[in-house]
């Protein structure tokens, strides 16, 4: 039996996290609840502190297929290298040189948004097919794969 799951993130600022991840997959930040126009109005008829309306946010797929991602606030600071990461497919299907033309194109859009290069796999056959690792803007390594 298979079963839903969401990825979950620790970060200092879950709405900046949340708004550079829904442009990396492609998701939208979670809407507010039926009733509410934004999440400050619904926030604050749930009687939430203000201090706190940035301690969570979640992103979802526009259009179905894709876990729930769940960003939420925590005191301390990431120390040390991830144990588990997102690969963010960008270059299905191909190889070589244009699979990673198309990852460095995929890395420079995203340095625009915050991410950061941290090294790169070049291709060789027929055990590796070649990646780029970032980091997002909280230092969260990722690969585009």
């Amino acid at each position: 039996m298979s079963r839903e799951f969401q990825v979950t993130f620790d970060c200092a600022d879950p709405a900046a996290l949340a708004a550079f991840w829904a442009e990396v997959l492609g998701y939208q930040v979670e809407a507010p609840p039926e009733g509410f126009e934004t999440w400050p109005d619904a926030l604050k008829a749930f009687g939430v502190p203000e201090d706190q309306w940035n301690s969570r946010s979640a992103i979802r797929p526009v259009e179905g297929g894709g876990p729930r991602v769940f960003f939420q606030r925590v005191p301390e600071g990431k120390t040390v290298k991830n144990r588990v990461h997102l690969d963010v497919r960008v270059a299905s299907g191909e190889t070589g040189d244009e699979r990673m033309e198309l990852f460095g194109a995929e890395a420079t859009r995203l340095e625009q948004l915050g991410a950061t290069r941290a090294y790169r796999v070049d291709p060789a056959p027929p055990m590796e097919h070649g990646f780029i690792t970032m980091h997002d803007p909280e230092g969260n390594e990722f690969c585009l794969d």
